[in-house]
């Protein structure tokens, strides 16, 4: 199915709408979902495989050890990480895939291909990965990985908070320590939004098709939410191993004299031999657990915010066609 870059002549959102509604999505995804994160991690850090006899210790359980362990609030370590990189994400994310859209549509027609879309949410999660995501996340798995109490002032970690994490990474390791696993996340990244955006894209012109009503404006709340989540859980099945390998490599501090490509040879052989295939899908559920309704939240609050703000035009809202 082709697509016609902004139909009815709408301008594409600014960069400054994207910035509001995409951080306030954003946002509001986190604070919903980020104990799923801390659990998938966990789950994806777990060498209870590698042990014989050893039972595997699944979603709930590992939540239930958290918080019996580290009280609740260990279920938010890393959270501020997030909440920091997260408008700049969002904003990156949104803004450039209405820029790749209008570069890969055709100049004539303005017609935008499925293969087009697929590789305009490819190139945005690429982006976003490279721009913010890949910092966010060394320092929130280092957050997430310590298994301290929190209600305990006399169990202090190495990391005591996102601030603090990101200085002790850059004075031990060196400011590349913040970009390890760049390749695996902008992989996951890029996979993860061009399968979502295509596929939540197709879903939202299948319903206007079905509800010539809404074309023009949005759809109904229920159905944003709706298509979203199912969209949502489709990245996560698509790339879990990727996401596996990159968080135990970033979890682990750089070695004198191997390449990045070593690390994810070595661990990848590792967990194929010492713990099996299943390794690689450890922590899928909580994953799709925590993408699919995160990914629900951010397009149902992104297009009502978007709404609003276009409704309301303030001055710094409507600039030129590439403001962006």
């Amino acid at each position: 199915m082709a697509t016609k870059v902004n139909k009815d002549g709408k301008k594409p959102p600014s960069a400054a709408t994207n910035l509001i509604a995409g951080g306030g999505a954003g946002m509001m995804e986190a604070l919903v979902c980020h104990p799923l994160d801390t659990i998938k991690v966990r789950m994806q850090l777990s060498r209870r495989g590698r042990q014989p006899g050893m039972p595997k210790r699944g979603f709930i359980a590992t939540g239930v050890e958290i918080v019996r362990k580290e009280t609740p609030l260990g279920l938010y370590k890393g959270l501020g990480a997030v909440l920091t990189g997260i408008v700049p994400k969002m904003a990156i994310r949104f803004t450039s895939f209405e820029w790749y859209k209008q570069l890969l549509a055709s100049k004539e027609t303005g017609v935008l291909s499925g293969q087009g879309l697929f590789f305009a949410g490819l190139a945005a999660g690429v982006t976003e990965a490279v721009a913010v995501v890949t910092p966010m996340e060394v320092v929130k798995i280092r957050l997430q990985a310590q298994h301290h109490s929190m209600a305990d002032p006399l169990d202090v970690p190495k990391y005591r908070n996102a601030a603090h994490a990101l200085y002790t990474i850059v004075k031990e390791e060196g400011a590349g320590a913040l970009y390890r696993g760049v390749s695996l996340t902008a992989l996951r990244q890029g996979s993860n939004q061009a399968v979502n955006f295509t596929a939540y894209t197709y879903f939202k012109e299948w319903l206007y098709q079905w509800q010539p009503e809404h074309r023009g404006g949005n759809l109904p709340s229920y159905q944003t939410t709706l298509i979203g989540l199912v969209s949502g859980a489709m990245g996560p099945l698509s790339n879990a191993p990727i996401d596996t390998i990159k968080t135990r490599l970033q979890k682990m501090k750089a070695e004198e004299g191997t390449t990045a490509l070593q690390r994810i040879t070595r661990i990848t052989g590792d967990m194929f031999k010492q713990e099996g295939v299943h390794a690689f899908y450890k922590g899928i559920t909580p994953r799709i657990m925590r993408v699919a309704p995160g990914q629900a939240v951010t397009f149902t609050v992104y297009e009502f915010l978007k709404e609003k703000l276009e409704r309301s035009k303030p001055t710094i809202l409507t600039g030129g066609r590439y403001e962006e």
